[in-house]
């Protein structure tokens, strides 16, 4: 779901109501306005002219009574689209009691997901899907590591902006399990499109399963030919950007591949998790996304086929 009008939580149920609100009063008050210009130009060309000073003032005190009430309702609309902007601003912002913690830095052009704990052991590192448990309040801690980015999931809350060297925070709360997409919402440059994002709702049970398989260590290849890829994973220029955690790989410039296999799609949503698309996405990377900072990995067709059926096999 991609869609500011079909809301899943609270936030942007509330930020809905205000656009449906502003929508609302402003379509009435153009409609009046065009009614009323319409009434003028009519009555203009039907009427004969005032000969007599007392129509012409008359016909001032008319005006200026529809001037002074034109005016007072200006102020009154005026007033309550303030005052219900103030409330939901205010319910916002409203402090969350007992939040999941999530630290998200924004590259050009990918997501990085830090859960954050007290436990060193229990931190984990996600790229580009964001896994929430229902009904708990996440507090999104933001923050970019190159440009400025903004976090948006229309379906759950608000836009808000990822600026270097500074951090901003987000709370979400899905109220239903679900899965929904999401968007960089500031041009971050040339591939800012396909900065994509996706939320996976999960009832809290799934969430803390989902949890504890990530917090597992790389899995161990179980055939010859998966042996062979870890072996030209670490051995390649993959070791300098990424890592896998329970392998020699510890680089933290690009996403951790440790459950790579676990997400849905590849290159921050731009491709299906395949192995196909794997090996597409590891020789020609500018060629699917151009103006991505990943480089081309030249491999031989043996050493390329081993190595993308050694990263499917990262569940």
């Amino acid at each position: 779901m991609h869609s500011a009008m079909v809301t899943a939580g609270p936030r942007a149920h509330h930020i809905a109501e205000l656009m449906t609100l502003f929508t609302g009063i402003a379509a009435v008050v153009y409609l009046i306005v065009i009614g009323v210009l319409v009434w003028a130009l009519l009555r203009r060309r039907a009427r004969t002219r005032f000969d007599d000073e007392a129509g012409r003032q008359a016909a001032d005190r008319k005006a200026q009574r529809v001037i002074a009430a034109a005016t007072a309702l200006t102020v009154i609309i005026l007033i309550t689209l303030g005052l219900a902007d103030f409330f939901v601003q205010r319910s916002l912002f409203t402090p969350p009691k007992d939040p999941l913690r999530v630290l998200v830095t924004g590259h050009q052009y990918w997501w990085e997901i830090e859960y954050d704990d007290p436990e060193p052991s229990q931190r984990l590192r996600t790229a580009n899907e964001l896994h929430i448990p229902t009904g708990r309040p996440v507090e999104l801690v933001l923050t970019s590591r190159d440009v400025i980015h903004s976090f948006w999931l229309p379906s759950i809350t608000g836009k808000k902006d990822l600026i270097p060297g500074h951090t901003n925070t987000e709370v979400l709360v899905a109220q239903a399990p679900g899965l929904y997409t999401g968007q960089c919402a500031e041009f971050c440059g040339l591939q800012h499109a396909k900065m994509r994002l996706v939320l996976h709702a999960d009832a809290p049970a799934d969430f803390e399963h989902w949890r504890q398989q990530q917090l597992q260590p790389g899995r161990e290849p179980a055939t010859d030919e998966e042996r062979r890829g870890r072996s030209v994973f670490t051995s390649a220029s993959c070791v300098l950007c990424h890592s896998v955690q329970g392998t020699d790989a510890s680089a933290t410039v690009g996403p951790d591949l440790t459950h790579l296999a676990s997400r849905g799609m590849i290159a921050a949503g731009t491709l299906p998790n395949t192995p196909g698309n794997l090996a597409a996405w590891i020789t020609a990377p500018h060629r699917l996304k151009p103006g991505v900072q990943m480089p081309a990995t030249a491999l031989p067709p043996d050493d390329l086929g081993a190595l993308t059926r050694y990263l499917a096999s990262l569940q």
